[in-house]
């Protein structure tokens, strides 16, 4: 066999192993849907949390998750309604929330999404999964017997967050907004902030009570108690890792200072996708800028 041939038959064999594995992940991942009114229910898979309306107007859902989850997410929602799936909202454009974009659009769902998502998906998603309805600051939403307000907060986790509430249901969708009991995510190269982050929680905490279900990007179901604990972390990492730059400290010394997440890191917030380490840069970063 000639190298050529040898060189290829290597790569058919790398690339179906990694299809298997792919594949094999994706068959392990099993939705759980939790009731939080009658008519409004959160489904938890593999990336983002989905928030879900049914009723007589039909289905909405907010954000879809990875493609390959698709048809499990269907089935899940078969089970909550026979009604068709009417509109996904997207919180924002990454992919573990508009992954299911175009499988939701080629089924006659209506996306909604930030302008700012529109952009970003465009570069790189087919016009089937690009939303269809777009809003700059505010939008409302009438769906099985209430008002589902839409808030854009600006500079958080992206450039495009949205904030959804459901006026008589009194739930909440975070989006990436929100990590319950976890360091977040601030995608800074996508338009996001520390400040523009806090203030989304804080735009947020101003819709709720203390009985709002509250459905974060990621983690548990939450409330208004644990919503306020993140922010705390928030304000508490902010000024910690102020002080530092204050003095002089350069990045990789403020990566370095365990004492800036001390009381975070013991209660396991560097459990998951971004660490101690992570969340201090990207601290460091944002705050350095202003």
């Amino acid at each position: 066999m000639s190298i050529l041939k040898s060189v290829s038959a290597l790569i058919f064999i790398v690339f179906n192993l990694f299809n298997i594995t792919a594949q094999s992940r994706w068959d392990k991942v099993t939705i759980t849907t939790t009731k939080l009114t009658d008519n409004t229910y959160m489904l938890v898979g593999a990336g983002g949390n989905i928030g879900v309306s049914v009723g007589e107007d039909g289905i909405l859902i907010i954000d879809d998750q990875f493609a390959p989850l698709t048809d499990k997410i269907v089935a899940a929602l078969k089970q909550l309604s026979d009604k068709p799936i009417k509109y996904v909202m997207n919180t924002h454009h990454h992919g573990d929330h508009t992954g299911g974009n175009e499988n939701f659009g080629n089924l006659g769902a209506t996306i909604m999404a930030h302008d700012n998502v529109k952009k970003r998906l465009k570069e790189k998603s087919p016009a089937i999964a690009l939303p269809v309805i777009t809003f700059n600051d505010k939008l409302s939403v009438q769906m099985n017997g209430e008002t589902v307000v839409v808030i854009h907060v600006d500079s958080a986790h992206t450039d495009g967050d949205a904030l959804l509430y459901f006026t008589e249901s009194n739930v909440l969708h975070t989006g990436d907004t929100y990590f319950n009991g976890r360091y977040p995510y601030m995608d800074l190269k996508s338009g996001g902030s520390v400040d523009g982050y806090i203030n989304a929680v804080k735009t947020g905490l101003m819709l709720v009570d203390e009985n709002t279900k509250i459905i974060p990007g990621h983690g548990a179901l939450s409330n208004k108690a644990e919503y306020e604990t993140f922010l705390k972390m928030l304000e508490t990492l902010k000024a910690n890792v102020l002080a530092e730059i204050k003095k002089g400290k350069t990045e990789d010394e403020v990566a370095a200072n365990n004492t800036i997440t001390k009381t975070y890191d013991a209660l396991d917030y560097g459990c998951c996708f971004i660490n101690s380490e992570k969340i201090k840069r990207t601290f460091y970063r944002s705050l350095k800028k202003n």
